[in-house]
């Protein structure tokens, strides 16, 4: 049995800072090389008993606690709320991790979804109360213990931050959790921990790692023993091309030892699959797995908790957060590892949007944010764009216009699959940054059921209710001219117009306000509107009247059978008004 190194994971909402601490403490800049600087996969850091040791030099000395550990590793998850399926991945590995909040924003929704998958896994946390260096006069030292720059700030600072930190104190104390600062804690079992820090200056990661290293010391105790000749057990980070090696897996190592010519189980796209490993790739210690500065280390064997990179033939078929064991009982772990991916369902629609991403976890994310916003999906895989996600969507899109698309989260799309999607008007959806498809889309959408709405709606005449504004009569007739408010709907010229018990008040022929001809008045605006003969002023309408745009019968069932979903319910109200005033007047309307 050996000691392994505890799994960290790096929590928090959007934009908190958490690939920036990491940055901190590896001296890297990993956080400049993201798509819009917010982390989309998974990441890994290692960090080595050595290292933990130089940077807490100081309050090792004080505390005299022993670093026992080989270093800590740590799993760096994206911070977006889309991303909960896959920090549950994370999560469920980790021994410990540190919940980072942005002290001027406090507690929010990431931040409260990231608390509650600990808190179903059971994973100790500590929270990193970051950004100090935000407070006004803040006198910030550079990779600084908390304690001593706490210590050197003006009275008025220390009062600021106090009030701040019992603020979040009192949130989290709602949310059902106790807590206190650091140095006040009095027990580590039944308290959150709390440290201020600053990702930005450094201040506050001495504190950071050396209690994430004591507290794993103290109380994961066996659950940090490890078989150092076990078979390996981990998951897949992500499926790259390395330059000499072909398809590689990015892969955190959680348990047991992998080894140079290991037969493995990878979970893959089409099931299951065995392989024999080729080669085994490390980062040097403080390298990013996702992003190393410098050539990966080429090694023989790996011993978890470790962050790796496997080459192996057929990866190309590899999925994206799926597990990969060492075995010699193939068939059934492919049994195993299938059971596993069969938990991931992805309710599919014969009308609905074709999703394509380049991970498990991706995928598992744009699922749950369609099925937050109650759109349909017709087939979420992990892969290029190609023709036959085309064909798929052209079949929706006959039945369906604004589903008939394709979202492409951080993937290629085959040339083939593109001229088929201009031939055939299918649109592509591509980002990098996976809540921004999301927001393309419903920006698309919107636009374009407007233009359908206006083009299919432009001979109908469509539910509106107008009032006659009192003191507001500038012509009595030839034609009469009044001011009128839209009470629901919307009223356009040419459209007739009646009264509550049926009987016709005139067409309108012209909108007007102030020195602008309008083509179209909506709920809430007030115009002057004049109105055709036959129709006076003080003789058939008068002052505060009510009026409705009379809408012929075959208008009405058009507009329900054909263009319902583009009114809204008040419109709908309205219209169920009007057709009621309709039929109760047939010889009138």
């Amino acid at each position: 049995m050996a000691i392994r190194q505890p799994i960290i994971t790096v929590a928090g909402h959007v934009d908190c800072g958490k690939t920036t601490c990491l940055d901190r403490i590896r001296g890297s800049h990993v956080a400049a090389k993201e798509a819009g600087l917010i982390t989309q996969h998974i990441g890994a850091t290692e960090v080595p008993k050595e290292i933990i040791e130089n940077i807490c030099k100081d309050l090792i000395e004080k505390t005299k606690i022993q670093v026992k550990v080989p270093g800590l590793l740590f799993i760096d998850t994206p911070g977006h709320q889309a991303f909960t399926a896959l920090r549950k991945r994370g999560g469920s590995i980790a021994d410990m991790a540190i919940v980072l909040i942005d002290i001027m924003e406090g507690i929010k929704q990431q931040t409260l979804e990231a608390i509650e998958i600990l808190k179903t896994y059971k994973t100790p946390f500590i929270i990193g109360l970051n950004q100090i260096d935000r407070f006004e006069n803040w006198q910030s030292t550079e990779n600084g213990s908390i304690t001593d720059g706490i210590n050197k700030q003006d009275q008025y600072v220390q009062a600021a931050l106090d009030k701040r930190v019992y603020e979040i104190v009192g949130e989290l104390y709602n949310l059902g959790f106790q807590s206190e600062l650091y140095n006040r804690l009095e027990d580590f079992t039944k308290q959150i921990m709390i440290i201020p820090m600053s990702a930005k200056t450094g201040e506050g990661i001495p504190e950071m790692l050396m209690y994430l290293t004591g507290l794993s010391q103290k109380f994961l105790g066996d659950a940090l023993e490890t078989e150092v000749s076990g078979p390996g057990k981990g998951t897949i980070l992500e499926v790259k091309d390395e330059i000499g090696f072909g398809k590689t897996v990015d892969v955190i190592l959680y348990d047991g030892i992998i080894k140079v010519g290991d037969t493995i189980v990878v979970g893959g796209m089409n099931g299951a699959f065995d392989t024999k490993i080729r080669a085994l790739l490390k980062p040097k210690p403080l390298e990013e797995i996702r992003a190393p500065n410098e050539k990966f280390k080429s090694v023989s064997e790996v011993t978890a908790a470790a962050g790796l990179k496997i080459a192996a033939p057929g990866l190309e078929d590899a999925l994206a957060g799926a597990p990969i064991y060492v075995t010699t009982e193939i068939e059934e772990t492919k049994t195993k590892i299938e059971a596993e991916l069969e938990k991931i369902q992805i309710s599919t629609d014969s009308k609905g949007i074709v999703i394509k991403a380049d991970a498990l976890g991706s995928l598992e994310a744009l699922v749950k944010m369609l099925s937050e916003k109650g759109i349909p999906i017709r087939s979420g895989k992990v892969g290029t764009v190609n023709k036959m996600d085309i064909t798929e969507a052209v079949s929706v899109k006959e039945a369906d216009k604004y589903l008939g698309v394709i979202f492409a989260f951080n993937v290629k799309i085959e040339d083939t699959a593109r001229e088929a999607a201009k031939a055939d008007d299918v649109k592509i959806f591509e980002a990098e940054i996976i809540y921004s498809l999301l927001e393309k889309y419903e920006i698309w959408a919107k636009e374009q059921k407007e233009i359908d709405r206006k083009a299919g709606m432009k001979d109908l005449v469509l539910p509106g209710k107008i009032q006659i504004i009192p003191g507001c009569l500038f012509r009595n007739t030839k034609p009469a001219i009044v001011g009128v408010k839209v009470l629901a709907g919307s009223i356009r010229p040419d459209y007739p117009l009646m009264k509550e018990s049926g009987e016709f008040s005139g067409e309108i022929k012209s909108i007007k306000s102030n020195e602008d001809i309008l083509t179209e008045l909506n709920k809430g605006g007030e115009a002057a509107i004049s109105i055709r003969e036959p129709i006076v002023v003080g003789r058939h309408i008068f002052e505060n009247d009510i009026l409705y745009t009379r809408i012929p019968r075959d208008h009405i069932f058009k507009i329900k059978s054909d263009y319902a979903k583009f009114l809204t319910k008040e419109e709908l109200e309205l219209l169920d008004e009007i057709a009621e005033i309709v039929r109760k007047n047939r010889g009138l309307v």
